[in-house]
């Protein structure tokens, strides 16, 4: 599976960005899909995950309530909505497919086996 993420920029604080990552398999839906980020001199850190059907969704808690993942199973894209940026929310964003047969969206950076370049997101204040 290859995973093209989109989307990154240049915004001021308080401004909305949205990523897109586009999955190169059809079988899209077989995957929960996740965003993590890497701020510089930083670990990877989870942001986000979606079930395969879309049904359930899980955030880290610092983004709670700013952001919103989504999916399209008939366009192969999983999306990050990201509202109210700020500073500490730049890094390299990276989608990710954990083929797991569940419809349990996790956290958990050893389930995702598929990874995407990452797209480069910058909250200046």
């Amino acid at each position: 599976v290859q995973l093209q993420a989109s989307g990154g920029g240049l915004v001021q604080a308080g401004d909305s960005l949205r990523l897109s990552c586009v999955a190169s398999e059809r079988a899209f839906s077989d995957f929960n899909m996740g965003w993590f980020r890497q701020a510089p001199g930083k670990e990877r850190e989870f942001v986000a995950a979606i079930s395969r059907s879309g049904g359930r969704s899980y955030y880290a808690d610092s983004v709670k309530g700013r952001f919103t993942i989504s999916r399209d199973n008939a366009k192969n894209t999983v999306y990050l909505q990201m509202n109210s940026l700020k500073p500490e929310d730049t890094a390299v964003y990276y989608c990710a497919a954990d083929q797991r047969f569940t419809e349990r969206p996790t956290a958990v950076m050893t389930a995702y086996v598929y990874w995407g370049q990452g797209t480069l997101v910058t909250v200046s204040s």
